[in-house]
């Protein structure tokens, strides 16, 4: 079979919590938020070429969504994300993921809600600046 240069989360995981992480992620999968499912309609279509994931598994963290071909990852923040000290923690994880090569972008539940196509617009925006600056 010919490599398609995909990563799955096996290879993007700590290898130490893979395995628990993985069952974590699939039920995360199964029970997606309302925001997760509209935004999931978007950008899961291929549309341009581009190939999202949904709950994927970088290091120790698991990802919302992310575009592996350019490394950006798309958190979306339910209301608690607005807590200091989860606020810490997301800031902790941002960084962690930037360490891994990866950017990332956060919407908020009702930004989604709002105007799910427009925050896809914005999503796409954001791959076609870093394929932009990846071509400088």
């Amino acid at each position: 079979m010919e490599d398609d240069g995909r990563q799955h989360g096996y290879e993007t995981a700590d290898p130490s919590v893979y395995l628990r992480l993985k069952a974590y992620a699939a039920e995360n999968r199964s029970n997606q938020t309302a925001a997760e499912k509209m935004l999931w309609n978007e950008l899961g279509n291929n549309r341009y070429g581009l190939k999202f994931r949904r709950q994927h598994i970088i290091d120790i963290f698991i990802a919302d969504f992310v575009c592996l071909k350019y490394h950006l990852v798309i958190e979306v923040d339910g209301g608690y994300h607005s807590q200091s000290d989860q606020q810490v923690s997301d800031e902790l994880r941002t960084k962690a993921l930037a360490e891994e090569g990866f950017k990332v972008i956060r919407f908020t539940n009702e930004q989604i809600e709002a105007d799910p196509k427009g925050i896809a617009e914005q999503i796409y925006d954001e791959i076609f600046n870093i394929e932009d600056s990846m071509d400088e």
